[in-house]
């Protein structure tokens, strides 16, 4: 068997198959990376573009894309190619008792409406794990022998797998992103929506037009979530309470409490839109009304979402980096009625106009960074003309120093400088983490700087 990648998946799918007595090669064009690899016992060769005589079968890392040289060989050859997440799923198939999975896949939101499932799975007592995209490899949380999974699914995931069927999955929303990937929008959704397949519960977004339709291709029982008053068959909003009328056990209430928009962090409606989804799942499963509430307080928000940093001089700084693309930073944008936002990097073909005409009137001024600054610095010329836009020139400063600090300038107080790039970040950084950091580090250093300059202590 051969193993296409040797990041974190291809070292979880080489010993996986060592484990199980396969013969297994790995390859990658990063040598380097590769050697990483040489304690699983595997045959590690470099830069391969056909598969080696006798492979029958191909575990590929779920970045690499159908159009790869040794991928497109293999499929010449007849040779199956699949990824870790297919892989995943017929080993549990194999188990005495399978894992549930609970799937969550979407544009935005996934990484947060999988810790909550989590954190509210846990609550109920069950044995489950947050794995996929989110980090753990589903293959490492399949073999450690957990209950339940909750399983955030990237395209590219879904992409390379063709038998998942999952007790209850969720497109949480769908906009444009990875076109550069998939080819189309259209594409890129019909790998989301094969999140439904099989599934024993749809879950939809009521709200959001490609979750619903989507959702309609499949069969099940459909659940929907929204952020108003639920219909019968839904999780909703009813002034401060969030509400469940399809998982009703007594025949005389058809709505139960849930929780209460505190219980909800990070705050804003899309993040209520996440907790909804995560309930729905959660009560696919049996959960109680109690351990969604519990679990949902319980849950800690990962780093880089719309995480407060600082606030000077009545300015607040808020760190989103994890907005990697226009449907993500319109979320965060709308959590704020005063912003200088920091915007900026690779769109992945992307469009922003429609962000932009959405979130004109919140902004006070834009600070843009990256290789598709222009790109968005045309769309605010045409749909927010008298918005200030500052493109900082290269100096003495850091890039993100030199944002910061031309965001500050154009704030005032009870704005909010707010870093949401809107467009993934490795045009400038390892990472989005990484940009996060860069944020926060240079927030901190000009606060220090003007403490200074006034003497403060």
């Amino acid at each position: 068997m051969l193993v296409a990648g040797a990041g974190v998946t291809g070292r979880s799918v080489a010993a996986a198959l060592g484990g199980m007595g396969a013969r297994v090669t790995v390859t990658d064009a990063n040598a380097e990376r590769l050697a990483e690899l040489a304690d699983t016992g595997a045959e590690l060769v470099p830069g391969l573009t056909e598969p080696p005589a006798g492979t029958d079968l191909v575990v590929t890392s779920p970045g690499w894309r159908p159009s790869s040289p040794l991928l497109v060989a293999a499929a010449e050859a007849g040779v199956e190619v699949i990824g870790e997440v297919e892989l995943a799923w017929r080993i549990a198939q194999r188990l005495p008792k399978p894992p549930v999975w609970l799937a969550v896949t979407g544009t935005n939101g996934k990484t947060t409406t999988v810790g909550m499932l989590e954190s509210i799975l846990r609550a109920h007592g069950a044995n489950a794990v947050a794995c996929g995209n989110v980090g753990l490899p589903v293959i490492d949380a399949v073999l450690a022998g957990h209950e339940v999974l909750a399983v955030e699914l990237s395209s590219f995931q879904l992409h390379w797998q063709s038998s998942l069927r999952v007790h209850a999955g969720v497109v949480l929303n769908l906009a444009e992103d990875h076109l550069d990937w998939h080819g189309s929008l259209d594409h890129y959704a019909h790998a989301k929506g094969a999140v439904y397949a099989g599934a024993t519960f749809v879950v939809r977004n009521t709200e959001d037009d490609w979750s619903t339709k989507l959702a309609a291709e499949h069969d099940g029982t459909h659940v929907g979530f929204r952020l108003d008053t639920p219909r019968i068959g839904e999780l909703g909003v009813v002034e401060d309470l969030l509400i469940d009328r399809a998982f009703v056990d007594d025949p005389a209430n058809n709505a139960v409490e849930l929780a209460t928009l505190a219980d909800v962090r990070p705050a804003g409606p899309h993040n209520v839109a996440n907790a909804l989804a995560a309930a729905a799942l959660a009560r696919a499963y049996g959960v109680s009304t109690d351990a969604v509430r519990d679990g949902l307080r319980a849950f800690v928000p990962g780093a880089h979402r719309a995480v407060p940093v600082a606030e000077s001089a009545g300015i607040a700084y808020v760190n989103d980096s994890k907005a990697t693309n226009p449907h993500a930073a319109s979320g965060s944008l709308r959590s704020f009625p005063s912003v200088v936002w920091i915007a900026g990097g690779q769109l992945k073909g992307a469009s922003v106009d429609d962000l932009v005409k959405e979130v004109a009137g919140r902004l006070r001024g834009v600070v843009l960074l990256g290789v598709d600054a222009e790109v968005i610095s045309a769309s605010l010329a045409r749909h927010a003309p008298d918005v200030r836009v500052e493109r900082p020139a290269p100096g003495d400063d850091e890039p993100m120093i030199a944002a910061v600090r031309a965001a500050r300038a154009m704030a005032r107080s009870g704005d909010v400088v707010l870093l949401a790039p809107a467009a993934a970040s490795l045009d400038m950084y390892r990472d989005y983490a990484h940009r996060g950091d860069a944020f926060a580090e240079a927030v901190h250093r000009l606060i220090q700087e003007d403490d200074g300059d006034t003497g403060a202590s």
